[in-house]
């Protein structure tokens, strides 16, 4: 049975994000992403882990690179760091996880088998693979007091006449908001995770403060579904944490929600001089809606005070 997940008895839950791991073959990069892992989760003792997509790479490589072959095995691999140590894990897909090779339900049938996981496969009904509702306990009567969304933001458009990247789909939406309503008090915090940042990410870059880097395009959808105006009006969400951008690690503020990316973590990828990979570190208190956050990067290095990013100036 996958461990309860629980408020200690401090009234925190500590979760670490690791994002865009582009775990292939297991070789040289791979392993410099495991110890990364590893010097994080020895260092944080999290009581959750959640991989925001990418955990894998099934997509193009230039040709004399290494392919991943045996996509099941990578992601076996990659999750070790977190198994090994009886933390409890969720995943979400991005959109190089099941590029070729293997499909999302092949992959979430491999994803179940694992002992530590608290992942869900979700309503088979519904868009994507993965889109389910965790809920960590009260540290004292048990009582569920706060929730966690996780939303398969799927891979690429399947519209000729819109380019780019999938969008959540009207569906998933409907499905949120009926989970929000047998939710609890607005006030409980309940956080988001995905991979593929929403378009309002961009938004919040270019009209609030932002804390953090951009070093690259905001690679959202071209269209907006609506989810970032479904969590408004349910009222409940608090904080929304994605991957995909792996120089994009700043976070801000819109209309009371957080918008945060995660720090990439995976060596088998492009990343940029003097921006080390890490993990972001987010803290819940019991009983309140607003959270911590902090990067914690290869070397040890903890971050709690990102630059601050002031539109126009």
């Amino acid at each position: 049975m996958p461990k309860e997940l629980k408020f200690r008895e401090d009234r925190t839950f500590t979760i670490a994000q690791f994002t865009d791991l582009h775990w292939k073959d297991g070789g040289k990069e791979d392993q410099q992403t495991r110890r990364l892992m590893e010097e994080v989760l020895d260092a944080e003792k999290p009581d959750l882990v959640v991989f925001t997509g990418d955990v894998i790479y099934t997509g193009y490589v230039t040709p004399g690179h290494p392919v991943c072959e045996e996509p099941l095995q990578a992601f076996r691999d990659a999750v070790l760091p977190a198994e090994e140590r009886g933390i409890p894990w969720a995943v979400v897909f991005g959109n190089h996880d099941t590029e070729s090779g293997i499909t999302r339900d092949e992959l979430m049938a491999v994803v179940l088998k694992h002992p530590h996981t608290v992942t869900e496969r979700g309503p088979e009904k519904l868009s994507g693979v993965g889109n389910y509702r965790l809920t960590i306990g009260s540290c004292g009567n048990g009582e569920a007091a706060a929730q966690l969304y996780f939303f398969d933001s799927g891979s690429y458009s399947p519209l000729d006449t819109v380019k780019g990247y999938d969008w959540i789909r009207s569906d998933q939406i409907d499905w949120y908001r009926e989970q929000a309503r047998q939710g609890m008090n607005p006030e409980s915090p309940s956080l988001a995770f995905f991979h593929i940042p929403l378009p309002e990410f961009k938004q919040v870059w270019e009209q609030n403060p932002c804390y953090g880097h951009k070093y690259e395009e905001v690679c959202c959808p071209a269209v907006n579904s609506g989810l970032f105006a479904a969590m408004l009006e349910t009222g409940g969400i608090g904080g929304i944490f994605c991957g995909h951008d792996h120089v994009n690690d700043y976070w801000g503020e819109l209309h009371g929600i957080r918008l945060c990316y995660g720090r990439a973590t995976g060596y088998n990828t492009y990343g940029r001089e003097g921006f080390p990979r890490g993990a972001r570190m987010i803290r819940l208190r019991e009983g309140e809606r607003s959270f911590d956050s902090w990067l914690r990067l290869a070397g040890g290095l903890v971050v709690h005070h990102q630059p601050e990013h002031t539109p126009g100036a």
